[in-house]
C-alpha cells in the first residue's frame, strides 16, 4: 500500500542534512511512495507547512551544507496540545510515516509526537536519523555533520598556527560543544594541538588555569623552535573565555616575573564556521547510508526507532539490532537512545568515562 512519507530535519543543523534528504527521497521515490518536506522543522509542522518533494528538488542538494527543507528550534513541541495539532497536519496530509533527522532535541520531540499513551490512535510510525556536530546522541559512533565539522575545526587550527608561530604567541581557540567535548578532543589531536579543554574532564576552573600555563611555560623551553601553543576549548568548559585568558596572563607574570619576552595569548571562536561548509565525502556515505537503513526500516513496518552506525561488537545486545540492509548498521529504540544520550550528557556513560581516562593518559604527550 502506498502512502506518503514525510521528511523533517530539526534543531541545529548539519553538513550532511542534505545528503540524508536526497538519499531518503529517492528510495521512496522508487518504492512508489510520495515524499513530503516538512518546512522549517517542527515549528513548521505545527503550522501545516508540507510541500510535496521530488527528485527535481533533491537532485543537486548533495553537496550543499545545512538543510534544504529549513530547521527551527521548537519549544511549543514540549506542549501536548501542539503535539496534537502537529499529528492532526500530517493525518490531514494522509502522511503514513515520517522520517526526523536531528539530534536529541528532535528524537526526543518525535518520541512525544508518537507517544501512544497520549495519542493511541495515531498511526505514523517514525524514524529517526541522527544529525549533530556534536556528536552527543547515544549508540551511534558518527552522527551526521561530524566529520564535516572536525575538518573544518583543524584548518582553522591549521591556519592559527602559522601567525601563532610565527608570533611566538598562544591561541586559545573555542570549538562547539555545549555539553559534549567530542569536536575538541578529536580535532586537538588531528590539529596537533598542545591541549585540550573539555567539560567531562570535570576540571575545576583553577586546574584549567594551570593547564594552559603549564603547557605555555613548556613551549617557551623549547629550543630552536617557536613557541607557539595551541589550546582547543569546548564551549562547555566551565570558565568564560574572558576569565581563561585574564587569569592565564596573571599566572604566566607570577611565574615568569619579567624574563625573557612576555607571552602573548588570544582567544579565537570559531562558532558557527564549525556547522557550516560542504559535507565531507563521509558525511555525504553516512547520511546516505543511514537514509537508507531508515527507509527500509520504515517501509518494513519497524516504529519509533534510530538508524545508527556503529563498528560491529560496539552495540549493546539488548539496546539495539542490526540492520538487515546495511551490516555497520543498526536499528536502536528511540526510548534506549534517549536514556544513553542523558547518561552521555551526564557523563555517566561508559563510553564519556573512556574518553576522560584517554586525555588524562596523554595530556603530557600532547604539547610535542
Amino acid at each position: 500500500m502506498s502512502y506518503p512519507v514525510a521528511l523533517l530535519t530539526s534543531g541545529g543543523d548539519a553538513p550532511g542534512m542534505n545528503a540524508a534528504i536526497r538519499a531518503a527521497t529517492a528510495l521512496l521515490v522508487a518504492a512508489g511512495h510520495p515524499v513530503v518536506g516538512v518546512q522549517n522543522g517542527y515549528r513548521g509542522l505545527l503550522a501545516g507547512k508540507l510541500e510535496p518533494l521530488g527528485m527535481r528538488e533533491v537532485g543537486g542538494i548533495l553537496r550543499d551544507g545545512g538543510t534544504m527543507l529549513g530547521s527551527a528550534r521548537s519549544p511549543e513541541m514540549h506542549d501536548p496540545a501542539h503535539r496534537a495539532r502537529a499529528r492532526q497536519h500530517l493525518v490531514a496530509a494522509g502522511v503514513g510515516g515520517l522520517i526526523v533527522i536531528g539530534g536529541n532535541g528532535s528524537l526526543a520531540g518525535a518520541m512525544a509526537l508518537t507517544d501512544p499513551d497520549e495519542a493511541p490512535d495515531f498511526t505514523c510510525r517514525v524514524i529517526g536519523i541522527p544529525a549533530s556536530i556534536d556528536n552527543d546522541i547515544g549508540y551511534t559512533g558518527m552522527a551526521i555533520g561530524v566529520d564535516t565539522a572536525i575538518n573544518t575545526i583543524v584548518e582553522a587550527c591549521d591556519k592559527i598556527s602559522d601567525t601563532a608561530s610565527a608570533h611566538d604567541r598562544t591561541f586559545i581557540v573555542e570549538v562547539m560543544g555545549r555539553d559534549c567535548g567530542y569536536l575538541a578532543m578529536t580535532a586537538a589531536i588531528a590539529a596537533g594541538a598542545d591541549a585540550v579543554l573539555f567539560r567531562e574532564s570535570e576540571k575545576r576552573p583553577d586546574e584549567i588555569v594551570d593547564t594552559v600555563a603549564r603547557v605555555v611555560l613548556r613551549a617557551r623551553e623549547r629550543a630552536g623552535r617557536a613557541q607557539r601553543v595551541i589550546v582547543i576549548k569546548s564551549e562547555g568548559t566551565p570558565i568564560s573565555n574572558d576569565q581563561l585568558k585574564a587569569r592565564v596572563d596573571e599566572r604566566l607574570v607570577e611565574l615568569l616575573g619579567h624574563e625573557g619576552p612576555p607571552v602573548e595569548t588570544r582567544v579565537t571562536v570559531l562558532g558557527h564556521i564549525v556547522r557550516g561548509g560542504r559535507p565531507s565525502a563521509f558525511d555525504r556515505l553516512l547520511a546516505s547510508r543511514l537514509a537508507h537503513v531508515a527507509v527500509r526500516a520504515l517501509l518494513s513496518g519497524e516504529h519509533r526507532k534510530m538508524a545508527a552506525w556503529l563498528l560491529p561488537g560496539e552495540m549493546p545486545a539488548e539496546a539495539g539490532q542490526r540492520s538487515a540492509s546495511d551490516p555497520y548498521c543498526y536499528l536502536v529504540d528511540l526510548a534506549e537512545v534517549m536514556a544513553e544520550t542523558k547518561r552521555l550528557l551526564e557523563g555517566t556513560s561508559p563510553l564519556v568515562r573512556w574518553r576522560r581516562s584517554v586525555f588524562e593518559s596523554v595530556e603530557d604527550v600532547l604539547p610535542l
